[in-house]
């Protein structure tokens, strides 16, 4: 039913980037989630078919588009390889989207290009040890001195944390005042005082890089500063109301990868000398994971249209995140329930289930979601 939402431009590129992953990304998806490997082969492949240049200008090596379009191309690279998917979705939404929008010529002229042709990859350093993303928490610090901050402090639980060539980090200037005093630096991989450690073991999402970042004295030039001093809250908070369209996207192709394989195995698996899809237990597991999918669809295509409509879209960024990594998580556990023994062994619905965990915890855990909507509803009514 989604479909009639896509013009012909967007079912061509849904098209192209679905046979993609399925070519290229599923077969390695199993292979990344086991060693825990950043995939750099599958960074390449995304590279030469242009997707990192979604969304941003051309004059900076972009190819335009729009969010909706950004959303497509994540919701089908989740359901090849979830890994690969934030990876990607990191890189487009959280790293470049940020300099095309607040940086200025030069910054965007130095590296938006090389972030379009995924010649530098890109990270978004937010989140704290003590305070999670709780910007008011802040404990990272920046001095500004002769033309440039000092930076001390850490963050941890970055995407792309070890592999980035450049970081967008949030620093306080000055903690009395709060959300308000935040600035947004540029790093740059080989700073002095910038180090990072991988973070190993996750539940799932294994084959991205996570990463601690640690910054001992950084010296970080002021022309790598984006915006103002004390606009790094403004910087934070337009990145991440856009970019949880595209978790949505992502929760959404881990949802629709559930439903395919469980759609698969119920036709596959014979009981009681008939396929499980006879059985009405299965069809009610499989009519509920099918309609979420489908609400899920439609809220992060219309919270996509509306950004793209230049129109408010922050409470339905909110719901569609919250919403479809719920179904996320529902529809990946109905899917190791369908498989019975053999979902409980490694294998894509073993792997679902594991991967779509986190998409209800970052950026802006369900429960911060559902603030947002409801102050949004709030502002809204008479």
């Amino acid at each position: 039913m989604a479909d009639i939402l896509l013009n012909e431009e967007e079912l061509m590129l849904r098209s192209a980037v679905r046979a993609f992953a399925e070519k290229e990304l599923a077969p390695r998806a199993e292979g990344l989630d086991a060693t825990e490997h950043f995939s750099w082969e599958n960074w390449k492949a995304i590279a030469k078919l242009g997707l990192f240049g979604i969304g941003l200008d051309a004059r900076f090596g972009g190819s335009g588009g729009t969010a909706k379009q950004s959303a497509l191309v994540v919701e089908e690279l989740a359901r090849a390889c979830a890994s690969t998917s934030v990876s990607y979705l990191v890189q487009v939404s959280l790293a470049a989207h940020p300099i095309d929008r607040f940086g200025n010529e030069r910054q965007k002229a130095k590296w938006l290009p090389k972030l379009a042709s995924g010649e530098l990859v890109g990270a978004f350093g937010l989140t704290e040890p003590s305070g999670g993303s709780d910007a008011v928490a802040m404990q990272s610090t920046a001095v500004k001195k002769n033309g440039h901050y000092v930076l001390n402090g850490s963050k941890t639980f970055i995407t792309n944390g070890s592999v980035a060539d450049i970081c967008l980090v949030f620093a306080s200037l000055d903690r009395t005042q709060r959300h308000k005093g935040l600035v947004a630096l540029v790093l740059e991989k080989g700073m002095r005082g910038y180090s990072t450690q991988k973070l190993s073991h996750k539940l799932g999402i294994r084959g991205s890089d996570t990463a601690a970042l640690f910054f001992d004295s950084v010296e970080v030039p002021e022309e790598n500063r984006l915006a103002e001093d004390n606009q790094g809250f403004t910087v934070m908070l337009e990145t991440l109301n856009g970019s949880r369209i595209n978790i949505a996207a992502q929760a959404l192709g881990i949802a629709q990868a559930s439903l395919d394989v469980s759609l698969k195995y119920a036709k596959e698996r014979q009981a009681y000398g008939k396929p499980i899809a006879d059985l009405q237990a299965i069809q009610f597991y499989l009519a509920e994971m099918g309609m979420r999918v489908e609400a899920s669809r439609l809220m992060t295509y219309h919270a996509a249209m509306l950004r793209d409509a230049g129109k408010p879209f922050v409470k339905e960024a909110s719901m569609a995140k919250a919403y479809t990594s719920e179904s996320a998580v529902f529809c990946s556990d109905r899917a190791v329930q369908i498989h019975g023994g053999y979902g409980y062994l490694r294998g894509p619905a073993e792997r679902y289930y594991r991967d779509a965990r986190v998409t209800t915890i970052y950026e802006g855990t369900s429960e911060v979601q559902r603030v947002t909507i409801a102050r949004q509803m709030l502002r809204e009514s008479p």
